[in-house]
Protein backbone atom coordinates (compact mmCIF):
# COMPACT_ATOMS: atom_id res chain seq x y z
CA UNK A 1 0.00 0.00 0.00
CA UNK A 2 1.52 3.31 -0.83
CA UNK A 3 1.22 6.37 1.14
CA UNK A 4 0.19 9.65 0.70
CA UNK A 5 2.65 12.35 1.56
CA UNK A 6 0.80 13.96 4.16
CA UNK A 7 0.79 10.52 5.52
CA UNK A 8 4.69 9.39 5.07
CA UNK A 9 5.19 13.26 7.04
CA UNK A 10 3.35 11.62 9.80
CA UNK A 11 4.91 8.95 10.20
CA UNK A 12 8.21 10.26 9.82
CA UNK A 13 7.44 13.24 12.55
CA UNK A 14 5.92 9.85 14.88
CA UNK A 15 9.42 8.32 14.89
CA UNK A 16 11.10 11.55 15.32
CA UNK A 17 12.47 12.05 11.72
CA UNK A 18 12.94 16.24 11.08
CA UNK A 19 9.67 17.32 9.08
CA UNK A 20 8.48 20.76 8.80
CA UNK A 21 4.91 21.73 10.49
CA UNK A 22 1.89 20.74 8.16
CA UNK A 23 -1.66 19.62 7.87
CA UNK A 24 -4.13 18.16 5.07
CA UNK A 25 -7.00 19.33 3.89
CA UNK A 26 -10.28 18.82 2.00
CA UNK A 27 -11.17 22.16 1.64
CA UNK A 28 -10.06 25.74 0.92
CA UNK A 29 -10.90 26.58 3.99
CA UNK A 30 -9.15 23.96 6.16
CA UNK A 31 -6.13 24.98 4.17
CA UNK A 32 -6.46 28.31 5.00
CA UNK A 33 -6.59 27.79 8.48
CA UNK A 34 -3.78 25.31 8.39
CA UNK A 35 -1.72 27.99 6.87
CA UNK A 36 -2.80 31.15 9.81
CA UNK A 37 -1.48 28.45 12.49
CA UNK A 38 2.01 28.28 10.29
CA UNK A 39 1.97 31.88 10.37
CA UNK A 40 4.12 31.93 7.37
CA UNK A 41 5.16 30.96 3.96
CA UNK A 42 3.15 27.91 2.99
CA UNK A 43 3.66 25.62 0.39
CA UNK A 44 0.57 23.91 -1.35
CA UNK A 45 0.66 20.64 -2.46
CA UNK A 46 -1.67 17.64 -4.53
CA UNK A 47 -2.26 14.90 -2.24
CA UNK A 48 -1.59 12.23 -5.35
CA UNK A 49 0.12 8.89 -5.85
CA UNK A 50 1.76 10.15 -9.04
CA UNK A 51 4.81 11.81 -9.78
CA UNK A 52 5.31 15.40 -11.32
CA UNK A 53 2.80 17.36 -9.60
CA UNK A 54 4.80 20.80 -10.27
CA UNK A 55 4.73 20.33 -13.59
CA UNK A 56 1.05 19.75 -13.26
CA UNK A 57 0.72 22.65 -10.85
CA UNK A 58 -0.15 20.76 -8.07
CA UNK A 59 2.35 22.61 -6.63
CA UNK A 60 2.23 26.10 -5.45
CA UNK A 61 3.49 28.29 -2.82
CA UNK A 62 1.69 31.09 -0.37
CA UNK A 63 2.49 33.79 0.96
CA UNK A 64 -0.59 34.37 3.20
CA UNK A 65 -3.54 32.63 4.73
CA UNK A 66 -6.04 33.73 2.42
CA UNK A 67 -3.47 33.02 -0.99
CA UNK A 68 -3.09 29.35 0.89
CA UNK A 69 -6.99 29.19 0.84
CA UNK A 70 -7.03 30.58 -3.53
CA UNK A 71 -3.92 28.08 -4.17
CA UNK A 72 -6.01 25.02 -2.33
CA UNK A 73 -9.19 25.82 -4.27
CA UNK A 74 -6.57 25.52 -7.89
CA UNK A 75 -5.24 22.36 -6.53
CA UNK A 76 -8.82 20.60 -5.64
CA UNK A 77 -10.29 18.64 -8.06
CA UNK A 78 -7.19 18.91 -10.25
CA UNK A 79 -6.44 15.95 -12.52
CA UNK A 80 -3.09 14.93 -12.29
CA UNK A 81 -2.07 12.02 -14.95
CA UNK A 82 -5.38 10.62 -14.01
CA UNK A 83 -5.46 11.07 -10.62
CA UNK A 84 -7.64 13.55 -8.91
CA UNK A 85 -6.79 15.39 -6.21
CA UNK A 86 -8.94 15.56 -2.85
CA UNK A 87 -6.97 16.45 -0.07
CA UNK A 88 -3.84 18.89 -0.19
CA UNK A 89 -1.08 19.34 2.30
CA UNK A 90 -0.31 22.50 3.47
CA UNK A 91 3.66 22.85 5.03
CA UNK A 92 5.60 25.65 6.06
CA UNK A 93 7.97 26.30 3.23
CA UNK A 94 11.46 26.35 3.45
CA UNK A 95 14.57 27.66 1.06
CA UNK A 96 16.92 25.00 0.31
CA UNK A 97 20.60 25.24 0.21
CA UNK A 98 21.22 21.42 -0.87
CA UNK A 99 19.05 18.54 -1.36
CA UNK A 100 20.32 15.01 -0.63
CA UNK A 101 18.71 11.25 -1.15
CA UNK A 102 18.30 8.62 0.64
CA UNK A 103 15.91 5.30 1.34
CA UNK A 104 15.61 2.04 2.58
CA UNK A 105 14.10 -0.43 -0.02
CA UNK A 106 13.37 -4.68 -0.33
CA UNK A 107 15.97 -5.74 -2.90
CA UNK A 108 14.18 -9.25 -4.16
CA UNK A 109 16.26 -9.50 -6.72
CA UNK A 110 19.23 -10.57 -4.06
CA UNK A 111 16.91 -11.25 -1.19
CA UNK A 112 18.07 -8.56 1.21
CA UNK A 113 17.27 -4.83 2.13
CA UNK A 114 18.86 -1.94 0.58
CA UNK A 115 20.32 1.53 1.85
CA UNK A 116 20.39 4.15 -1.03
CA UNK A 117 21.95 7.80 -0.33
CA UNK A 118 22.89 10.38 -2.50
CA UNK A 119 23.93 13.72 -2.11
CA UNK A 120 22.99 14.87 -5.54
CA UNK A 121 18.77 14.64 -4.71
CA UNK A 122 15.83 16.42 -5.68
CA UNK A 123 15.49 14.80 -9.73
CA UNK A 124 14.41 11.34 -10.59
CA UNK A 125 16.79 8.64 -8.35
CA UNK A 126 16.42 6.60 -11.90
CA UNK A 127 18.03 9.68 -13.26
CA UNK A 128 20.83 9.46 -10.61
CA UNK A 129 21.64 5.89 -11.22
CA UNK A 130 21.79 6.13 -15.14
CA UNK A 131 23.57 9.29 -15.69
CA UNK A 132 25.59 9.05 -12.12
CA UNK A 133 26.06 5.82 -11.03
CA UNK A 134 28.76 6.87 -8.65
CA UNK A 135 27.08 9.55 -6.76
CA UNK A 136 24.38 6.97 -5.66
CA UNK A 137 25.68 4.66 -2.95
CA UNK A 138 24.24 1.42 -2.52
CA UNK A 139 23.86 -0.37 0.97
CA UNK A 140 23.34 -3.81 1.56
CA UNK A 141 21.16 -4.13 4.77
CA UNK A 142 21.22 -7.39 6.80
CA UNK A 143 17.44 -8.12 8.45
CA UNK A 144 18.67 -9.89 10.77
CA UNK A 145 20.91 -6.64 12.24
CA UNK A 146 19.58 -4.11 10.69
CA UNK A 147 20.81 -0.50 10.64
CA UNK A 148 22.74 0.87 14.24
CA UNK A 149 25.37 3.37 14.42
CA UNK A 150 28.26 1.78 12.87
CA UNK A 151 25.82 0.84 9.69
CA UNK A 152 24.36 4.41 9.38
CA UNK A 153 27.58 5.57 9.57
CA UNK A 154 28.65 3.47 6.67
CA UNK A 155 26.07 4.91 4.46
CA UNK A 156 26.13 8.05 5.23
CA UNK A 157 30.26 7.78 4.20
CA UNK A 158 29.65 5.81 1.42
CA UNK A 159 27.54 8.69 -0.16
CA UNK A 160 29.92 10.91 1.00
CA UNK A 161 27.34 13.48 2.61
CA UNK A 162 29.39 16.54 3.74
CA UNK A 163 31.15 16.95 7.39
CA UNK A 164 28.75 19.63 8.37
CA UNK A 165 25.39 17.36 8.27
CA UNK A 166 27.01 14.40 8.59
CA UNK A 167 26.07 13.83 12.06
CA UNK A 168 22.12 15.09 11.40
CA UNK A 169 22.27 12.59 7.83
CA UNK A 170 23.34 9.39 10.48
CA UNK A 171 20.27 10.40 13.27
CA UNK A 172 17.91 10.59 10.37
CA UNK A 173 18.77 7.20 8.87
CA UNK A 174 18.79 5.02 12.10
CA UNK A 175 15.15 7.01 12.80
CA UNK A 176 14.56 6.34 8.92
CA UNK A 177 15.16 2.45 9.39
CA UNK A 178 12.99 2.34 12.66
CA UNK A 179 9.70 3.49 10.40
CA UNK A 180 11.07 0.88 7.24
CA UNK A 181 10.99 -2.04 10.19
CA UNK A 182 8.93 -1.16 12.54
CA UNK A 183 6.54 -0.23 10.24
CA UNK A 184 6.81 -3.17 8.16
CA UNK A 185 7.79 -0.74 5.28
CA UNK A 186 9.17 -2.29 1.45
CA UNK A 187 10.13 1.61 0.76
CA UNK A 188 11.15 4.70 2.81
CA UNK A 189 12.30 7.44 0.70
CA UNK A 190 13.18 11.06 1.32
CA UNK A 191 13.62 12.65 -1.70
CA UNK A 192 14.94 15.73 -0.96
CA UNK A 193 16.17 14.89 2.05
CA UNK A 194 17.02 19.23 2.46
CA UNK A 195 19.66 21.28 3.93
CA UNK A 196 17.98 24.34 4.85
CA UNK A 197 19.79 27.91 5.27
CA UNK A 198 20.20 27.34 8.96
CA UNK A 199 22.08 24.47 8.29
CA UNK A 200 19.21 22.18 9.40
CA UNK A 201 18.36 18.97 8.07
CA UNK A 202 14.55 18.11 6.80
CA UNK A 203 12.47 15.74 5.16
CA UNK A 204 10.88 17.90 2.85
CA UNK A 205 9.01 14.73 0.83
CA UNK A 206 8.93 11.38 1.55
CA UNK A 207 7.18 8.22 -0.45
CA UNK A 208 6.55 4.98 1.65
CA UNK A 209 4.84 1.70 0.74
CA UNK A 210 3.72 -0.74 3.29
CA UNK A 211 3.40 -4.69 3.24
CA UNK A 212 0.06 -5.26 3.53
CA UNK A 213 1.01 -8.99 3.92
CA UNK A 214 2.40 -7.56 7.50
CA UNK A 215 -1.53 -6.01 8.29
CA UNK A 216 -2.23 -8.31 10.68
CA UNK A 217 0.36 -6.90 13.09
CA UNK A 218 -0.25 -3.50 12.21
CA UNK A 219 -4.03 -2.68 12.95
CA UNK A 220 -3.15 1.00 12.77
CA UNK A 221 -2.46 0.67 8.76
CA UNK A 222 -5.80 0.32 8.09
CA UNK A 223 -6.97 3.83 7.82
CA UNK A 224 -4.26 4.28 5.95
CA UNK A 225 -6.06 3.05 3.06
CA UNK A 226 -7.24 5.47 -0.16
CA UNK A 227 -11.03 4.06 0.43
CA UNK A 228 -12.08 7.26 -1.85
CA UNK A 229 -9.84 5.47 -4.69
CA UNK A 230 -10.08 1.98 -4.16
CA UNK A 231 -12.19 0.06 -7.32
CA UNK A 232 -15.20 -1.01 -6.24
CA UNK A 233 -15.02 -4.28 -7.80
CA UNK A 234 -11.20 -5.00 -5.57
CA UNK A 235 -13.01 -3.41 -2.36
CA UNK A 236 -15.81 -5.89 -2.80
CA UNK A 237 -13.24 -8.86 -3.34
CA UNK A 238 -11.24 -7.63 -0.27
CA UNK A 239 -13.98 -8.24 1.90
CA UNK A 240 -14.49 -11.79 0.84
CA UNK A 241 -10.78 -12.38 0.97
CA UNK A 242 -10.15 -12.72 -2.58
CA UNK A 243 -6.67 -12.52 -4.43
CA UNK A 244 -8.64 -9.87 -7.17
CA UNK A 245 -6.96 -7.47 -9.56
CA UNK A 246 -9.60 -5.50 -11.98
CA UNK A 247 -7.51 -4.92 -15.37
CA UNK A 248 -8.94 -3.35 -18.14
CA UNK A 249 -10.40 -6.42 -20.62
CA UNK A 250 -13.17 -8.34 -21.38
CA UNK A 251 -12.24 -12.00 -20.26
CA UNK A 252 -12.93 -12.65 -16.67
CA UNK A 253 -10.08 -15.19 -15.12
CA UNK A 254 -10.64 -17.63 -12.30
CA UNK A 255 -8.00 -19.70 -11.35
CA UNK A 256 -6.42 -21.45 -8.51
CA UNK A 257 -2.21 -20.35 -7.75
CA UNK A 258 -0.85 -17.48 -8.16
CA UNK A 259 1.18 -18.70 -11.24
CA UNK A 260 -1.38 -20.43 -13.05
CA UNK A 261 -3.65 -17.44 -13.12
CA UNK A 262 -0.70 -15.24 -14.35
CA UNK A 263 -0.12 -18.27 -17.01
CA UNK A 264 -3.73 -17.85 -17.86
CA UNK A 265 -3.67 -13.93 -18.35
CA UNK A 266 -1.16 -14.36 -21.02
CA UNK A 267 -2.36 -17.17 -22.97
CA UNK A 268 -6.02 -15.54 -23.16
CA UNK A 269 -3.84 -12.38 -23.89
CA UNK A 270 -2.00 -14.38 -26.86
CA UNK A 271 -5.42 -15.77 -28.38
CA UNK A 272 -7.30 -12.45 -28.41
CA UNK A 273 -5.05 -11.05 -30.56
CA UNK A 274 -7.44 -12.80 -33.53
CA UNK A 275 -10.47 -11.94 -31.95
CA UNK A 276 -9.72 -7.76 -31.92
CA UNK A 277 -7.55 -7.87 -29.13
CA UNK A 278 -9.94 -8.89 -26.68
CA UNK A 279 -7.48 -9.00 -22.84
CA UNK A 280 -7.80 -10.44 -19.70
CA UNK A 281 -10.61 -8.38 -17.57
CA UNK A 282 -8.83 -9.54 -13.87
CA UNK A 283 -6.83 -11.25 -11.65
CA UNK A 284 -8.29 -13.77 -9.28
CA UNK A 285 -6.61 -16.32 -7.76
CA UNK A 286 -8.66 -18.57 -5.63
CA UNK A 287 -5.86 -20.64 -3.76
CA UNK A 288 -6.75 -24.07 -3.15
CA UNK A 289 -10.11 -23.77 -1.40
CA UNK A 290 -12.30 -24.07 -4.52
CA UNK A 291 -15.60 -24.50 -2.47
CA UNK A 292 -18.99 -23.94 -4.01
CA UNK A 293 -18.90 -20.41 -1.58
CA UNK A 294 -15.82 -19.46 -2.52
CA UNK A 295 -16.16 -19.83 -6.47
CA UNK A 296 -19.35 -18.36 -6.19
CA UNK A 297 -17.97 -14.97 -4.53
CA UNK A 298 -15.37 -15.20 -7.33
CA UNK A 299 -17.77 -15.64 -10.12
CA UNK A 300 -20.34 -12.72 -8.66
CA UNK A 301 -16.83 -10.28 -8.36
CA UNK A 302 -16.14 -11.08 -12.19
CA UNK A 303 -20.32 -11.27 -13.22
CA UNK A 304 -21.03 -7.72 -11.99
CA UNK A 305 -18.29 -6.62 -13.74
CA UNK A 306 -19.65 -4.93 -17.37
CA UNK A 307 -16.83 -5.46 -18.81
CA UNK A 308 -16.96 -8.86 -18.57
CA UNK A 309 -18.02 -10.41 -21.72
CA UNK A 310 -16.86 -14.23 -21.19
CA UNK A 311 -15.85 -16.04 -17.83
CA UNK A 312 -12.28 -18.78 -18.10
CA UNK A 313 -11.84 -21.05 -15.42
CA UNK A 314 -8.68 -22.69 -15.50
CA UNK A 315 -8.46 -24.94 -12.61
CA UNK A 316 -5.30 -27.63 -12.12
CA UNK A 317 -6.63 -29.96 -9.48
CA UNK A 318 -3.85 -30.68 -6.73
CA UNK A 319 -4.88 -30.23 -2.88
CA UNK A 320 -8.34 -29.25 -4.26
CA UNK A 321 -9.42 -32.23 -6.41
CA UNK A 322 -11.16 -31.53 -9.96
CA UNK A 323 -14.84 -33.16 -9.03
CA UNK A 324 -14.57 -30.43 -6.02
CA UNK A 325 -14.11 -27.61 -8.24
CA UNK A 326 -16.47 -29.45 -10.25
CA UNK A 327 -18.58 -29.68 -7.62
CA UNK A 328 -18.25 -25.91 -6.55
CA UNK A 329 -19.10 -24.54 -10.08
CA UNK A 330 -22.35 -26.37 -10.38
CA UNK A 331 -23.12 -24.85 -7.10
CA UNK A 332 -22.11 -21.76 -7.65
CA UNK A 333 -24.01 -21.43 -10.66
CA UNK A 334 -27.13 -22.01 -8.52
CA UNK A 335 -26.56 -20.28 -6.19
CA UNK A 336 -26.04 -17.16 -8.38
CA UNK A 337 -29.12 -17.95 -9.94
CA UNK A 338 -30.42 -15.49 -12.65
CA UNK A 339 -26.93 -13.21 -11.90
CA UNK A 340 -24.85 -15.70 -13.81
CA UNK A 341 -25.86 -14.83 -17.36
CA UNK A 342 -22.46 -14.73 -19.24
CA UNK A 343 -20.62 -18.05 -20.64
CA UNK A 344 -18.01 -19.68 -18.78
CA UNK A 345 -15.26 -21.74 -20.68
CA UNK A 346 -13.99 -24.40 -17.88
CA UNK A 347 -10.52 -26.23 -18.34
CA UNK A 348 -9.63 -28.74 -15.91
CA UNK A 349 -6.64 -30.54 -15.59
CA UNK A 350 -4.81 -32.78 -12.50
CA UNK A 351 -6.17 -34.47 -9.69
CA UNK A 352 -9.53 -36.52 -10.37
CA UNK A 353 -10.00 -34.76 -13.46
CA UNK A 354 -12.07 -37.45 -15.54
CA UNK A 355 -14.45 -37.34 -12.45
CA UNK A 356 -14.41 -33.05 -12.36
CA UNK A 357 -15.25 -33.15 -16.19
CA UNK A 358 -18.06 -35.84 -15.75
CA UNK A 359 -19.41 -33.65 -13.32
CA UNK A 360 -19.80 -30.53 -15.27
CA UNK A 361 -21.21 -32.64 -18.40
CA UNK A 362 -24.47 -34.52 -16.09
CA UNK A 363 -24.99 -30.47 -14.73
CA UNK A 364 -25.06 -29.66 -18.72
CA UNK A 365 -25.56 -26.26 -17.30
CA UNK A 366 -26.33 -23.97 -20.73
CA UNK A 367 -23.79 -21.17 -19.92
CA UNK A 368 -20.87 -23.81 -19.27
CA UNK A 369 -18.68 -25.01 -21.77
CA UNK A 370 -15.49 -27.14 -21.19
CA UNK A 371 -12.51 -27.57 -23.49
CA UNK A 372 -9.46 -30.05 -22.61
CA UNK A 373 -6.70 -27.73 -22.95
CA UNK A 374 -5.68 -24.36 -21.75
CA UNK A 375 -4.71 -22.78 -25.23
CA UNK A 376 -8.11 -24.07 -26.48
CA UNK A 377 -10.13 -22.75 -23.41
CA UNK A 378 -8.68 -19.50 -24.00
CA UNK A 379 -9.61 -19.20 -27.46
CA UNK A 380 -12.80 -20.17 -26.86
CA UNK A 381 -13.35 -17.64 -24.19
CA UNK A 382 -11.64 -15.08 -26.50
CA UNK A 383 -14.05 -15.72 -28.96
CA UNK A 384 -16.99 -15.70 -27.00
CA UNK A 385 -16.02 -12.05 -25.24
CA UNK A 386 -16.00 -11.31 -29.30
CA UNK A 387 -19.01 -12.27 -29.82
Amino acid sequence: MDLFEYQARDMFAAHGVPVLPGGVAETPEQAEAIARDIAGQVVVKAQVKVGGRGKAGGVKLADSPEEAKARATDILGLDIKGHVTRKVMVAQASDIAEEYYFSYLLDRSNRTFLAMASVEGGMEIEEIAVSKPEALARIPVDATVGVDRAKAEEIVDAAKFPAEVRDQVIEIAIKLWEVFSEEDATLVEVNPLAKAPDGTVLALDGKVTLDENAGFRQAGHDALEDVAAADPLEAAAKEKDLNYVKLDGEVGIIGNGAGLVMSTLDVVAYAGEEFGGVRPANFLDIGGGASAQVMADGLGIILSDPAVKSVFVNVFGGITACDAVANGIVSALSMLGDEATKPLVVRLDGNNVDEGRRILAEAAHPLVTVVDTMDGAARRAAELAAA
